[in-house]
This record gives structure tokens, C-alpha cells and sequence, in this order.
């Protein structure tokens, strides 16, 4: 189980993020990219993810972490079950998520 305090502890500490509303949902932006956002309603998070990311994720957490049904999902915006997901899984996949979107300069 994951918790909103740990989404945006862990989005915050990565270089030049901040947090932004995005209509009804909280966002995680670099250089005004999101990468991730939070569904309170939902519980569940919503990551972006290359499209191998979201097919390993998608794999070995069925049903916990999975694409978003639409075309959305096939861009590679992903669901994250905040009540059934594993922690580190979730570190692993918010780090892919911010890596998707932040400048080459960071990867480096």
C-alpha cells in the first residue's frame, strides 16, 4: 500500500519538479511536462511510462498496475492501484515515469 504523502515525497526529490493541480487531480511536472498524477477519489495514481515500461509493470502486477483503458493507455499513461501496490514497485515505476518525461541533462 502506497500513500499520497509518499507519491509526492519521492516526485518532489527528483531535480526541478513541482506539484500543480490538473483539473481535478493533483500533478508531478518537469519543465511543465507531467509525469505523474493523483486521483484522491480514486486512490491511484497515474504514471507515464514508455510503452515496454508499461508492459513489464503491467505484467508483474496485474490488475495493481495497468494501462489506462483508452488511448491514453496505449501512450503509455498508466493506472497505479494505490491500496494493492508494493512500495519499492512503486518507487520503481514513479522513477521510470519521471525518466520518461525529464531533460537529457538529468540522465546523465
Amino acid at each position: 500500500m502506497v500513500k499520497f504523502e509518499t507519491l509526492r515525497a519521492l516526485a518532489l526529490s527528483f531535480p526541478e519538479v513541482i506539484e500543480e493541480p490538473h483539473f481535478e487531480k493533483t500533478s508531478f511536472r518537469v519543465r511543465n511536462k507531467i509525469f505523474a498524477t493523483h486521483d484522491e477519489k480514486q486512490n491511484r495514481a497515474c504514471l507515464k511510462l514508455s510503452e515496454s515500461e508499461q508492459d513489464i509493470f503491467s505484467i508483474t502486477s496485474k490488475g495493481i498496475i495497468y494501462p489506462v483503458p483508452n488511448k491514453w493507455g496505449k501512450q503509455g499513461w498508466t493506472f497505479v492501484d494505490f491500496e494493492k501496490v508494493d512500495p519499492v514497485m512503486f518507487e520503481e515505476a514513479l522513477r521510470s515515469a519521471y525518466w520518461q518525461v525529464a531533460p537529457l541533462k538529468f540522465k546523465l
